[in-house]
């Protein structure tokens, strides 16, 4: 049996008070929670996981960097890319996290194949590659069973800012778009495929919600 997850689309915003609305859903909600997914477009930042080192920012110039509670090192979020929040209780889907991660890197694996481009994960280096550049990101924190961060997905974007860290903590890592690989460069058009194959890999059935979550009080960026 499917279960029903609210998925909310909200736009431009900054990346701190959608962390912070992240944060508060996960300690509000309880066993019976419906899972959400939230997807957004954040204005240039870095930012930089638990474990990240800061030598791994390199040249951050004009983009901020912030210090959050997700796991991995460093990472750059912009305009153009699709950045997905799964927020789902580990407990009722009945998966640990190492096959929480393998399912993520899947659905964009064959979201890529949707479109024609072969892509693969590595071990040791969670995230989507294709070839030897990286294509999506991941970085994701579980509290109570329930997980909140997620992945960053880039479509079209300028990838530039990524030559001003190590990303991921890995000096040299080649960073590639759904674009530069061929693909189309419309949010619209990978988001649905995107979502479609989450859907397939935790058993979800969506439903679009039309309200900002009620713990994100803020107007989206233009």
């Amino acid at each position: 049996m499917k279960r029903r997850c609210q998925v909310r689309d909200l736009g431009r915003v900054d990346y701190e008070p959608v962390w912070r609305a992240m944060q508060a859903f996960t300690d509000a909600r309880d066993e019976h929670t419906e899972d959400e997914i939230w997807l957004v477009e954040h204005p240039p930042v870095f930012t930089l996981g638990q474990a990240g080192k800061p030598e791994h920012v390199l040249a951050p110039g004009d983009i901020p960097v912030l210090k959050v509670d997700r796991g991995g090192q460093v990472t750059y979020h912009g305009p153009g890319q699709i950045v997905a929040y799964p927020l789902l209780d580990l407990r009722r889907l009945k998966i640990g996290v190492r096959d929480y991660v393998h399912r993520i890197e899947q659905a964009i694996i064959d979201s890529l194949a949707h479109f024609d481009i072969t892509a693969a994960r590595r071990d040791g280096a969670p995230g989507v590659y294709v070839g030897e550049a990286k294509v999506a990101a991941l970085g994701i924190r579980v509290r109570r069973g329930c997980t909140f961060h997620g992945l960053a997905f880039n479509i079209a974007m300028d990838l530039e800012p990524f030559a001003r860290i190590n990303p991921c903590g890995f000096a040299g890592l080649a960073v590639t778009s759904v674009l530069e690989l061929g693909g189309p460069a419309a949010m619209g058009t990978v988001k649905p495929v995107l979502l479609a194959g989450l859907a397939r890999q935790f058993g979800l059935d969506l439903e679009a919600a039309t309200e900002p979550p009620a713990m994100l009080p803020v107007s989206p960026v233009a």
